[in-house]
């Protein structure tokens, strides 16, 4: 028998699979309970907190445009550079801000639909609700151990681990030094700025500024490198926890058939094609009597009636004796017409 989530085989010493730590006989997804699609929710909170990392090591390393512009602004003697440094600053932390937030909220959402699937796992053991993803970051103090929780218990039931994966304990310290290294940081950079003079008039004026560019990125050094850190080790688990998921909600997804494919149009045959009207022989043209001369020979179907044959001129020809009746049209040739009565005898004198 292998386990239906990680196609492992099991054996009956045991009640789980010693791999993904599923029950046996139990499903990859258990049945009736949602499941979220995190593989483009994940995409998109990777980007962003490449994006956040990338400004931040960019807004840590501005002190060098500071001290560039400073020292400019002491050799010009030009108040006005110093301004132009505290701009770029400024705009530089600002972007930094935007891609910040827009971050948290995309892996805010991410976690929530990771910890909400983890219920429909057999076998998944989570310690808190899927509410603490939410809340777990935005209570105070709480949230200095809480969202590792979270994170920590999503990874074990999705990546199949029975303690908390390495990777979750080094994402979650490099943050911690990220987070609380740049509140330092900035709450000192503060500080340093309000001693400043407003407008330097002197060497030891502009100095103070190229001092003040040069500590701040000092303390910059320590939050900077735990924000890369924690950036690449978030990025790889938000990767790992996506993809394990999808393909055990995968798995568990039925195979439905594909759609009927309906038969075409069914092709009439063509009309027939009839055949051609059939030709009828022409009408027969009957030959003349043999013993008529007068007269052209009958062309009709029906042949007219003989004419009498004249006398001969020697002999007074008497009243012809009445002919037979006209021939009845034939189906076939038309029977010989009767030969024509024979002339009277001429009377005694």
């Amino acid at each position: 028998m292998r386990c239906q989530t990680c196609g492992d085989p099991t054996s009956p010493e045991h009640n789980d699979c010693q791999r993904c730590h599923t029950p046996l006989g139990q499903p990859a997804v258990t049945p009736g309970l949602p499941t979220y699609r995190v593989r483009g929710i994940g995409l998109a909170a990777n980007i962003a907190v490449g994006a956040t990392a990338v400004l931040y090591l960019v807004v840590a390393l501005s002190p060098l445009i500071g001290m560039v512009m400073a020292r400019q602004a002491r050799a010009n003697d030009d108040a006005d550079l110093l301004l132009g440094a505290v701009l770029v600053g400024g705009l530089l932390s600002l972007l930094m801000a935007v891609a910040q937030i827009t971050a948290a909220v995309l892996v805010i959402i991410w976690t929530w639909r990771t910890r909400k699937n983890t219920d429909a796992f057999p076998g998944a053991l989570p310690t808190l609700g899927a509410g603490w993803a939410i809340a777990g970051w935005l209570v105070p103090f709480a949230n200095f151990v809480v969202p590792a929780r979270v994170v920590a218990n999503v990874a074990r039931d999705s990546l199949w681990r029975r303690f908390t994966p390495t990777l979750v304990v080094v994402w979650w310290c490099a943050w911690l030094v990220f987070s609380v290294g740049d509140r330092v940081s900035s709450r000192l950079d503060d500080r340093a700025y309000d001693r400043l003079p407003e407008t330097p008039f002197t060497d030891a004026g502009y100095q103070a500024y190229v001092d003040y560019y040069g500590d701040s990125l000092l303390r910059n050094t320590l939050p900077a490198l735990g924000c890369a850190i924690a950036a690449v080790t978030l990025i790889v688990l938000i990767h790992r926890i996506s993809a394990a998921q999808e393909a055990r909600i995968a798995r568990a997804a039925p195979v439905w058939p594909t759609a009927p494919v309906w038969p075409t149009a069914p092709v009439w045959p063509a009309a027939p094609v009839w055949p051609a009207a059939p030709v009828w022989p022409a009408a027969p043209v009957w030959p003349a009597s043999p013993s008529s001369s007068a007269g052209p020979a009958p062309t009709m179907a029906t042949p007219a009636s003989p004419a009498a044959p004249e006398a001969p001129a020697a002999t007074p020809a008497g009243p012809a004796a009445t002919p037979a009746g006209p021939a009845a049209t034939p189906a076939g040739p038309a029977a010989t017409p009767a030969a024509p009565a024979a002339p009277e005898a001429a009377p005694t004198p």
